[in-house]
């Protein structure tokens, strides 16, 4: 393919994954389910398993194999982007007085999930075998396993929180706050994992690779923050926000490549570099900041949706497969609401406001296929796992709001009888959010 027909083919794949993602977007959003939703969906549409069964030429037409570089630089350049605003946005100083009830919801959603998807992992070898999977499983994919069930995605959660009127309410709150504490011990095992993979990308051992690891994040940790913010906010005249997105945006990119060069996902670079990154006087977020974050990340992110609906191979499910992925989707709702529901109940909230941060923390969504398509890349999951496991994603999500409206239901009590608002400790206004994106 000559470089003018593969920029042709480039613009036009990209023409018809921009109106094709948003267009189904904002359909899910009329069908009063999450943004991303509708841009999985259109993903997984637009790869071989829908498109390219009915119309292969088409898809071939639209997607030939070498624009398949570029795709990917741009879905890789998003996941930067979006990760980086999500490590920003991370603040556990919300959880206020919620914090021990917030710690344990975590650790029962993340423990419970991880010991059912590893031993059922470890039980079920033989049909695991069926869907691509080796006889003798590596330590490293029995935990991947684990993982896949304890993971809650804390944009799609905090968008579910807002449309339904839970975001300063007390259940709202320590759903969000568990979400965002998930999310670091579901990254830290992950990376562990990756690092004791088989990654042909980098040529140190483990230990090596491990140890690099943790002297990147403790200098990153202790030395970028200050650097950063003498760099970007301590001039005289402050710099203008358009350099200092760019610089910011660099510096993730920098901090991605070094964890992918340890044999690391980019993922954990770009979020390592959002926690880093100096927030405004007082430690609020930075609005100049934010909200290019947002526009950038929401107009690409697609491109990450259909790179990933590549992989997506329907026409391999096998029966195995859809008993699979029944047995998965029960395990993965039933794990996640029944240890959420139990530790918020323990934990000293009422039963109705229980079982809302219990189906809460069941959603899923970007954040599992963030973690899915690094397993993938890294040879812990099969293609036909991955197909399991990501139509387990969506359906998880899916089912959160009818499943919010059953909580409703048997609550039986006004809207209006919900706990009071909780203001932000510090200034005592609502935080922005990632979750503007979903």
């Amino acid at each position: 393919m000559s470089p003018d027909s593969m920029v042709m083919h480039f613009v036009g794949a990209s023409a018809l994954v921009l109106v094709a993602a948003h267009g189904a977007g904002w359909l899910a959003r009329r069908l009063k389910q999450p943004y991303i939703v509708g841009q999985l969906t259109a993903g997984i549409a637009l790869g071989p398993s829908l498109l390219g069964s009915v119309a292969p030429g088409a898809y071939e037409a639209l997607f030939p194999a070498g624009i398949s570089p570029a795709l990917t630089g741009f879905a890789q350049f998003s996941l930067v982007v979006f990760l980086f605003a999500v490590g920003y946005e991370l603040d556990l100083k919300v959880l206020g007085d919620r914090a021990s009830t917030a710690v344990t919801v975590a650790l029962a959603a993340f423990v419970v999930p991880m010991a059912a998807g590893s031993g059922c992992a470890l039980l079920f070898r033989n049909q695991l075998a069926d869907l691509g999977m080796p006889r003798d499983l590596t330590p490293g994919m029995v935990v991947f396993a684990g993982v896949a069930l304890s993971i809650t995605a804390v944009p799609v959660l905090t968008a579910i929180v807002r449309e339904n009127g839970l975001s300063r309410t007390v259940p709202g709150v320590v759903a969000v706050s568990a979400a965002g504490l998930l999310d670091v011990i579901g990254w830290t095992v992950l990376a562990g994992t990756m690092l004791n993979g088989d990654h042909s990308a980098s040529a140190l051992s483990w230990p090596w690779r491990a140890l690099l690891a943790a002297g990147f994040t403790a200098l990153m940790l202790v030395g970028a923050r200050p650097l950063l913010r003498r760099l970007l906010w301590g001039t005289r005249a402050r710099m203008e926000p358009s350099l200092r997105l760019a610089l910011l945006v660099g510096f993730a990119l920098g901090s991605a490549w070094v964890t992918h060069t340890l044999g690391l996902h980019v993922i954990f670079g770009a979020l390592l570099a959002g926690v880093v990154a100096p927030r405004e006087e007082g430690g609020t977020l930075d609005p100049d900041l934010l909200r290019p974050l947002h526009d950038v990340s929401s107009l690409l992110l697609p491109f990450f949706f259909v790179v990933s609906g590549q992989s997506v191979a329907l026409n391999n499910m096998n029966a195995t497969g859809w008993v699979a992925l029944l047995v998965v989707t029960f395990l993965a709702v039933t794990t996640k609401i029944g240890s959420g529901t139990a530790a918020a109940r323990l934990s000293g909230l009422d039963r109705d406001d229980a079982r809302t941060v219990g189906v809460l923390v069941s959603a899923r969504g970007l954040t599992e296929l963030i973690a899915l398509n690094a397993g993938l890349q890294a040879g812990l999951l099969s293609e036909p796992l991955y197909t399991v496991l990501v139509f387990m994603a969506l359906a998880t999500t899916l089912l959160t709001q009818p499943l919010l409206l059953l909580v409703d239901r048997l609550a039986e009590r006004p809207q209006a009888t919900k706990a009071p608002p909780l203001q932000h400790p510090q200034d005592g206004t609502p935080t922005t959010s990632v979750a503007d994106l979903t």
